[in-house]
């Protein structure tokens, strides 16, 4: 069963907002959102930062990758000019940083774990631990749902903090979802809605899991998709889908 909000805001702002920043959580708040996604992965160092991509180049200008650059230096870096120049003072945020926003403003967080290939353990160790931790001394904490394509990654946020729940990530059709999902624990599936297909979406549903798309832009569309039994959306189109769709 479903029990989270079902609209989402892409990675804080959807299309109004750089990307994973606090900017971006602060616009979806504006529009009314309560209720975000967006993409966790560690520096250098080991300190989880909201970041999609793993190498530089598209949201932070210059080459150079979040896994080899030290988290003091990832948190100086311009995150927002390639998306506006108003968004010229923004830089790239801890999660311990957002978590903390979010918690202050009633925010749900939908927690992408995104590991670089080869640190998927300890990426899902690693950000399962502080969210944990960071809950257990925020006085009437929202509870998380952690999210990730890596089974690795949310296995080991299962054995690092097993009360957080977990949602597993899928492109496309797998034939064998319904054996990653009872290992892990999953209380949903998490995919692609251009990849759904009616006969798909009734077999998560009956096996008893939740079902969230993304990123759902047209309200057509996800009114058909919710049809189907879709719980939940992702959208960038905070402007256009209303957050209680």
């Amino acid at each position: 069963m479903w029990t989270y909000p079902k609209v989402v805001a892409h990675r804080g702002g959807g299309r109004l907002a750089p990307e994973n920043t606090l900017a971006a959580m602060q616009c979806g708040l504006d529009y009314g959102f309560r209720a975000v996604e967006f993409d966790v992965m560690l520096s250098k160092d080991g300190i989880p930062v909201l970041m999609h991509d793993p190498e530089f180049g598209r949201t932070v200008a210059g080459s150079g990758s979040v896994s080899n650059t030290l988290a003091q230096s990832l948190t100086q870096m311009d995150a927002g000019s390639w998306f506006d120049p108003r968004f010229s003072d923004v830089h790239v945020p801890t999660y311990e940083a957002v978590f903390h926003f979010c918690q202050a403003h009633g925010i749900w967080m939908n927690v992408e774990i995104k590991p670089v290939p080869g640190f998927e353990q300890e990426t899902g160790t690693v950000v399962a631990r502080l969210t944990s931790e960071w809950m257990s001394k925020t006085e009437h904490a929202i509870t998380p749902l952690f999210s990730s394509f890596s089974l690795d990654a949310l296995m080991c946020a299962k054995q690092s903090a097993p009360d957080i729940a977990r949602a597993y990530l899928l492109e496309d059709y797998d034939p064998d979802f319904l054996n990653a999902l009872q290992k892990l624990d999953a209380v949903a599936l998490h995919t692609d809605h251009k990849k759904l297909t009616p006969e798909w979406a009734s077999a998560i549903k009956q096996a008893g899991y939740g079902l969230m798309c993304y990123t759902v832009n047209d309200i057509d569309r996800a009114k058909e998709i919710r049809a189907w039994g879709v719980d939940a959306i992702c959208t960038d189109r905070i402007d256009l889908i209303p957050f209680q769709a």
